[in-house]
Protein backbone atom coordinates (compact mmCIF):
# COMPACT_ATOMS: atom_id res chain seq x y z
CA UNK A 1 0.00 0.00 0.00
CA UNK A 2 2.79 2.47 0.81
CA UNK A 3 5.33 1.07 -1.66
CA UNK A 4 5.07 4.08 -3.99
CA UNK A 5 5.40 6.57 -1.13
CA UNK A 6 8.25 4.61 0.39
CA UNK A 7 10.10 4.58 -2.94
CA UNK A 8 9.72 8.37 -3.14
CA UNK A 9 10.92 8.64 0.44
CA UNK A 10 14.03 6.65 -0.36
CA UNK A 11 14.66 8.85 -3.39
CA UNK A 12 14.17 12.04 -1.36
CA UNK A 13 16.02 11.08 1.80
CA UNK A 14 18.51 8.56 0.57
CA UNK A 15 18.34 4.76 0.80
CA UNK A 16 19.78 4.67 4.32
CA UNK A 17 17.53 7.37 5.76
CA UNK A 18 14.13 7.79 4.10
CA UNK A 19 12.40 10.80 5.53
CA UNK A 20 15.57 11.84 7.36
CA UNK A 21 15.77 15.31 5.83
CA UNK A 22 12.19 15.99 6.81
CA UNK A 23 12.67 14.70 10.34
CA UNK A 24 15.84 16.77 10.71
CA UNK A 25 14.06 19.89 9.47
CA UNK A 26 11.15 19.35 11.83
CA UNK A 27 13.45 18.69 14.78
CA UNK A 28 13.66 22.41 15.46
CA UNK A 29 10.65 23.97 17.24
CA UNK A 30 10.97 27.26 15.33
CA UNK A 31 10.87 25.43 11.98
CA UNK A 32 7.80 23.51 13.12
CA UNK A 33 6.16 26.80 14.06
CA UNK A 34 7.06 28.31 10.66
CA UNK A 35 5.48 25.32 8.93
CA UNK A 36 2.37 25.68 11.11
CA UNK A 37 2.10 29.37 10.25
CA UNK A 38 2.37 28.57 6.55
CA UNK A 39 -0.62 26.24 6.86
CA UNK A 40 -2.70 29.43 6.94
CA UNK A 41 -1.48 30.26 3.43
CA UNK A 42 1.37 31.83 1.56
CA UNK A 43 3.43 34.37 3.53
CA UNK A 44 6.53 36.49 3.09
CA UNK A 45 9.58 36.35 5.35
CA UNK A 46 8.57 39.67 6.93
CA UNK A 47 5.03 38.36 7.57
CA UNK A 48 6.48 35.34 9.36
CA UNK A 49 9.02 37.44 11.29
CA UNK A 50 6.22 39.54 12.79
CA UNK A 51 4.66 36.36 14.22
CA UNK A 52 7.85 34.75 15.55
CA UNK A 53 10.26 35.63 18.37
CA UNK A 54 13.33 35.46 16.08
CA UNK A 55 15.06 37.81 13.63
CA UNK A 56 14.29 38.04 9.94
CA UNK A 57 17.68 36.50 9.20
CA UNK A 58 16.83 33.52 11.42
CA UNK A 59 13.44 33.10 9.71
CA UNK A 60 15.19 33.09 6.33
CA UNK A 61 17.61 30.41 7.53
CA UNK A 62 14.76 28.27 8.86
CA UNK A 63 12.88 28.65 5.56
CA UNK A 64 16.03 27.60 3.69
CA UNK A 65 16.19 24.39 5.76
CA UNK A 66 12.49 23.71 5.25
CA UNK A 67 12.88 24.28 1.51
CA UNK A 68 15.93 21.99 1.36
CA UNK A 69 13.82 19.30 3.05
CA UNK A 70 11.08 19.82 0.46
CA UNK A 71 8.53 21.06 3.00
CA UNK A 72 8.07 24.57 1.61
CA UNK A 73 8.15 26.16 -1.82
CA UNK A 74 8.60 29.79 -2.69
CA UNK A 75 7.87 32.25 -5.44
CA UNK A 76 9.32 35.63 -6.19
CA UNK A 77 7.10 38.70 -6.47
CA UNK A 78 9.26 41.74 -7.14
CA UNK A 79 11.82 41.95 -4.36
CA UNK A 80 9.84 39.72 -2.00
CA UNK A 81 9.63 35.96 -1.71
CA UNK A 82 6.45 34.23 -0.65
CA UNK A 83 6.53 30.80 0.96
CA UNK A 84 3.90 28.11 1.17
CA UNK A 85 3.67 24.54 2.44
CA UNK A 86 4.71 21.94 -0.13
CA UNK A 87 2.30 19.10 0.63
CA UNK A 88 4.23 16.57 -1.46
CA UNK A 89 7.20 17.27 0.80
CA UNK A 90 5.46 15.43 3.60
CA UNK A 91 5.34 12.19 1.58
CA UNK A 92 8.78 10.95 2.73
CA UNK A 93 7.82 11.48 6.36
CA UNK A 94 4.48 9.79 5.82
CA UNK A 95 6.14 6.82 4.13
CA UNK A 96 8.66 6.53 6.93
CA UNK A 97 5.95 6.56 9.60
CA UNK A 98 3.72 4.22 7.57
CA UNK A 99 6.54 1.66 7.50
CA UNK A 100 6.28 1.49 11.31
CA UNK A 101 2.49 1.35 11.16
CA UNK A 102 2.70 -1.58 8.71
CA UNK A 103 4.85 -3.43 11.26
CA UNK A 104 2.34 -2.70 14.03
CA UNK A 105 -0.59 -3.89 11.91
CA UNK A 106 1.32 -7.05 10.94
CA UNK A 107 2.06 -7.80 14.59
CA UNK A 108 -1.58 -7.23 15.49
CA UNK A 109 -2.75 -9.54 12.69
CA UNK A 110 -0.40 -12.25 13.95
CA UNK A 111 -1.66 -11.75 17.50
CA UNK A 112 -5.29 -11.86 16.42
CA UNK A 113 -4.90 -15.13 14.46
CA UNK A 114 -6.89 -17.95 16.05
CA UNK A 115 -4.67 -20.51 17.74
CA UNK A 116 -5.09 -24.25 18.24
CA UNK A 117 -7.08 -25.24 21.35
CA UNK A 118 -5.01 -25.54 24.52
CA UNK A 119 -6.64 -28.89 25.39
CA UNK A 120 -6.89 -31.12 22.32
CA UNK A 121 -8.73 -33.79 24.33
CA UNK A 122 -11.58 -31.44 25.29
CA UNK A 123 -14.99 -32.80 24.30
CA UNK A 124 -16.12 -31.72 20.87
CA UNK A 125 -19.03 -29.35 20.62
CA UNK A 126 -22.10 -30.76 18.82
CA UNK A 127 -22.57 -29.70 15.22
CA UNK A 128 -25.80 -28.97 13.37
CA UNK A 129 -25.97 -32.52 11.99
CA UNK A 130 -24.99 -34.09 15.33
CA UNK A 131 -27.50 -33.66 18.19
CA UNK A 132 -26.34 -32.86 21.70
CA UNK A 133 -26.51 -35.58 24.37
CA UNK A 134 -29.89 -35.71 26.03
CA UNK A 135 -29.97 -34.35 29.57
CA UNK A 136 -29.57 -36.84 32.38
CA UNK A 137 -32.80 -38.23 33.78
CA UNK A 138 -31.47 -37.68 37.25
CA UNK A 139 -30.25 -34.12 37.63
CA UNK A 140 -28.73 -34.85 41.05
CA UNK A 141 -26.53 -37.62 39.63
CA UNK A 142 -23.43 -36.79 37.73
CA UNK A 143 -22.30 -39.13 34.99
Amino acid sequence: MTDGLFARAVAAGGPEDPGGRVLDALGDPTRRRVLELLRDGEQSVSDLTRRLPVTQSAVSQHLRQLKRAGLVADRAAGTRRFYRVELDGLAPLRAYLDSFWDDVLGAFATFAQPTAPAHPTAPAQPTADQPAEPPSRHPDRSS
